[in-house]
């Protein structure tokens, strides 16, 4: 398998976008901007639809709808008294439903079939050259600022009161988001991204707690995801990008149940072994009321 080309891209594109999104799922995860992700995510396909009337690379278009996105979140939820999650619902939903209708109005074509649900066993040079730049400067800025995205990420309040300019970490966390969008959706489609930037950083939420071994676990599930998900695409002749993000599901689904601290399985368990290491103190038995001394009778 491996002296084909087109699988050494596939491992190679699979490589970059595991660990690019993987490092910024565990972010998104503190963050709790899941919805964020899903709102990029789809608000690129308009942009991929005019980039393939207008005869652009995928990648261009999809760059500047997923910053159009980023920038109209950030615009609604600071000018309004809307939550965020609603200011995401809002632009999300319109972006894509613009993209429904580009589409309906486009001729069918098989490469945006390609883009909305990945085709990553055919991923072109070009393709290659746009998921390498794009996810080495996610990776660049994420590696350069990933001390004050911590902090950050883990109270804001703090983070402006120690110095950190959280305003300029809140855009370069979605300018990354965005490219890693525009990268992932090479490899697995624009609805399967989502996948890629939440699942990884859930399974290692779930087997750890500290920031540094999450930053390891999470790109690490996404690879080993990745390469499965080739493995058995090209034996069984099934999508790449679904049997990836099966793989993910399933690595989740065993974190979920065997998590040392949270697993459905192991924490009651794990409770029960300390209980019998250190149990409970027990009282004496109280002694009767006349015992040892006897009232006197009036």
């Amino acid at each position: 398998m491996l002296t084909y080309e087109f699988v050494q891209r596939a491992l190679l594109v699979s490589t970059v976008t595991a660990v690019t999104a993987g490092l910024l799922s565990c972010w998104l995860v503190l963050i709790g901007w899941s919805l964020m992700g899903d709102a990029v995510s789809h608000a690129v396909l308009p942009g991929v639809v005019i980039s393939y009337i207008v005869g652009w690379p995928f990648a261009i278009g999809a760059l500047i709808a997923a910053l159009i996105a980023v920038a109209l979140v950030g615009t609604v939820g600071e000018r309004t008294t809307l939550k965020g999650d609603t200011a995401i619902g809002v632009v999300f939903t319109a972006l894509f439903a613009l993209g429904l209708v580009l589409v309906s109005v486009t001729p069918a074509g098989t490469n945006l079939q390609e883009i909305l649900f990945g085709n990553l066993l055919g991923i072109s040079r070009d393709a290659l050259v746009q998921v390498l730049l794009f996810g080495a400067i996610a990776l660049v800025v994420m590696l350069v600022l990933r001390r004050n995205i911590t902090v950050w990420a883990f109270d804001p309040a703090h983070a402006r009161a120690v110095g950190v300019p959280t305003g300029l970490i809140r855009g370069a966390v979605m300018v990354c988001l965005a490219l890693v969008v525009v990268a992932a959706m090479q490899a697995v489609g624009v609805i399967l991204v989502v996948a890629m930037l939440i699942t990884p950083g859930a399974t290692a939420y779930l087997l750890t707690r500290r920031i540094n071994r999450m930053l390891v676990i999470a790109p690490l599930v996404a690879w080993v995801s990745s390469v499965a998900g080739i493995t058995l695409s090209y034996r069984y002749d099934v999508s790449a990008g679904g049997t990836i993000v099966l793989f993910q599901a399933g690595l989740f689904v065993l974190a979920y149940l065997f998590a040392p601290r949270e697993g459905l399985v192991t924490a009651p368990l794990l409770k029960r072994r300390r209980r019998s290491r250190h149990p409970l103190p027990t009282l004496p038995d109280a002694a009767p009321a006349d015992a040892g001394t006897s009232t006197p009778r009036s």
